[in-house]
């Protein structure tokens, strides 16, 4: 969990600094506000799709915080193990707010290119 809180630190940093006036969070602060943060996120898996001269994110999965587990445990083995080979984003968001990104590129089989795409209405 410790690479999320990471990932986080500068989304987290930036709303004590706005909402407390905190121009310097100290790392207890960040991790106390990272663990009211997390329960209410979500994130979205795509991978990026070349179509004729250009790329599109294809989204495969979506996750509430409580259904994250190997996601966020294992990430590279549990994209190569469910979705196979490829260039994956998981987007984190609080609500419809943008918290970060971070990308991953496990080697094998694209499992994913068989896949059905998330229909928008199943990432609201």
């Amino acid at each position: 969990m410790k690479w999320v809180f990471n990932l986080f630190s500068e989304y987290l940093a930036n709303d004590l600094k706005k909402r407390l006036r905190n121009p310097n969070p100290k790392v207890d602060e960040l991790w106390e506000a990272f663990k009211l943060l997390f329960p209410a996120t979500t994130a979205r898996l795509l991978v990026q799709e070349p179509i004729g001269n250009t790329v599109r994110f294809k989204p495969l999965a979506f996750y509430y915080a409580d259904e994250m587990g190997l996601l966020i445990e294992e990430p590279l083995n549990y994209i190569k193990k469910n979705f196979g080979g490829g260039k994956f984003k998981i987007n984190f968001y609080q609500g419809m707010q943008f918290i970060a990104t971070i990308n991953f590129k496990p080697e094998g089989p694209e499992i994913w290119r068989d896949l059905p795409e998330l229909e928008t209405s199943d990432l609201l």
